[in-house]
């Protein structure tokens, strides 16, 4: 009985020293803090071992969860300059005029998860098509079209900005 055991951790053990440092640099670069993106990665990897007898594909369920902490991560961020927004403007007499931020970081985040999920996988993981289409469940076809969405909407937001600033 000792033996699955062992080998369950020498494998487990095994993709962590494989892909723990791409996951974290990919997460690095979505939250642009490296605490933070150490910790993401923590907890896809505590959440993979968590069910790894139930996951089919450990690399597509670390960077699917990873996508979605980081998202809540993002999220949680919103809801604190929010914050902060409100109180600053309740302070201030007239409010001042929010600036339009053209970055593209808050420009991904603010996609329908449908669009967000392949953009973060093929361009920040650097997937291809194909390992997306996979990790997603979708067909190649969708995946080219929900960047193809992604990219026309994130062009179309960047326009916008661009117009504001002028």
């Amino acid at each position: 009985m000792k033996r699955p055991a062992r080998s369950r951790e020498r494998a487990a053990s095994e993709l962590f020293a494989a892909l723990y440092p791409r996951l974290a640099g990919w997460c690095r670069r979505l939250v642009d803090d490296d605490e933070t993106a150490h910790e993401i990665a923590s907890e896809a990897f505590t959440r993979l071992w968590a069910r790894w007898t139930a996951v089919a594909e450990p690399q597509g369920f670390l960077f699917v969860t990873a996508a979605n902490l980081v998202r809540d991560h993002w999220r949680k961020l919103e809801r604190e300059r929010r914050a902060l927004r409100r109180v600053t403007v309740e302070a201030a007499v007239a409010p001042p005029a929010e600036a339009v931020d053209p970055s593209v970081r808050l420009l991904v985040q603010s996609l329908p998860d449908r669009l967000r999920v392949p953009i973060l996988l093929h361009y920040y993981a650097d997937m291809p098509i194909r390992e997306v289409a996979v990790l997603t469940g979708r067909k190649e076809g969708t995946v080219k079209a929900d960047l193809h969405a992604a990219r026309e909407l994130l062009r179309a937001h960047l326009r916008r900005s661009l117009d504001h600033t002028r």
